[in-house]
């Protein structure tokens, strides 16, 4: 275990309590799956449950430190970027996604590997297996800083959720419109493993959006940008919701982006205060309103948070921020 790293390529861990500062050989989610798949092996023969959490650090900036290889596979002038990526953008854009890109190729392959091993074993028909991510990657999308997260728009909210569970689902896939918050995940699990979800537990239970029993079309997941980390740098905060078609946003000025995103995946044009669709702002601002109010959050100027919370700003109004990626060069770090 070790907090956190975005070296890949040197690095660290410790094992259980041995102090022993590890080396993980070479690319560290490559050898953090065969550690995973040597787990996976020793419990083939146990009938006792298991929790495995494997987690990998890439795609993470910085992108350049990808394998060499996967990299070749993505020739930056070959890279398709998404129309809401500005001209000054592009250029910038398409070098940073060639090792986004080959990073996540390689995690493909991990995920293969453990996919794999746990057919091998014959533990898969009994296992739940979800693939999941923190968070999405701007990659110049809006105008926006090339490596900043916690912004409103679907690059950065939007995350992978995979899930399989042969003894429930079977072996045909199905797509699920319906959006879920990180909080879902918990609950979501300890019922598809029969197991009492305390009372404590935030989120909803979405088991029946696995198994097919349900739909839940009309669910609306909250996203938020929070003070004083609203974006890091140069984000400001803000509360929504993002439903199967559409995205509300407010910040602290009042409403500020509407998207119909069945019409307008990239999302490049923002309802906010559009005559036409005033009834459906109404509609989702009563909507955002009801999960703040369930949640006890009354997005309060960041002021208040800051006296609240004691922190300290720095000369450019943001919180002091260390920045430990070694291998980084200037132009990998965020602007």
């Amino acid at each position: 275990m070790l907090e956190c790293t975005h070296n890949y390529n040197k690095s660290f861990y410790y094992a259980g309590d041995d102090r022993t500062k590890r080396k993980w050989d070479g690319y560290d989610a490559y050898a953090q799956t065969k550690d995973a798949q040597a787990y996976l092996k020793n419990r083939a023969d146990s009938e006792n449950p298991f929790l495995l959490v494997v987690s990998y650090g890439s795609p993470h900036f910085p992108h350049r430190t990808a394998p060499k290889d996967l990299q070749a596979l993505y020739p930056p002038d070959s890279i398709k970027l998404r129309p809401n990526v500005p001209e000054k953008n592009r250029r910038r854009a398409k070098r940073e996604a060639q090792g986004y890109y080959a990073h996540c190729t390689a995690l493909d392959r991990c995920v293969g590997d453990l996919q794999t091993t746990l057919k091998e074993t014959g533990l898969s028909e009994n296992t739940i297996f979800v693939f999941t991510s923190d968070h999405g990657e701007m990659l110049g999308s809006q105008g926006q800083r090339t490596f900043e997260k916690q912004r409103a728009w679907d690059e950065s909210i939007r995350v992978p959720f995979l899930l399989q569970y042969p003894a429930v689902t079977g072996e045909k896939g199905r797509v699920v419109k319906a959006p879920i918050n990180t909080p879902d995940i918990l609950p979501t699990l300890l019922s598809l493993s029969g197991i009492r979800i305390p009372d404590s537990v935030e989120g909803e239970d979405l088991a029946g959006l696995v198994t097919g029993a349900e739909t839940k079309k009309d669910r609306a997941a909250l996203i938020m940008s929070v003070h004083p980390f609203a974006g890091y740098r140069n984000g400001k905060a803000f509360r929504g919701i993002r439903t199967a078609r559409y995205t509300y946003v407010r910040s602290q000025d009042g409403p500020w982006l509407l998207y119909d995103n069945d019409r307008d995946p990239c999302q490049m044009n923002n309802l906010v205060g559009s005559p036409a669709h005033a009834e459906l702002q109404r509609e989702l601002e009563s909507k955002l309103q009801a999960k703040l109010r369930k949640t006890d959050d009354a997005f309060k100027p960041k002021e208040e948070y800051l006296k609240e919370w004691g922190y300290e700003l720095n000369k450019k109004g943001n919180i002091p921020y260390r920045d430990d990626h070694e291998v980084q060069s200037p132009a990998d770090r965020p602007e």
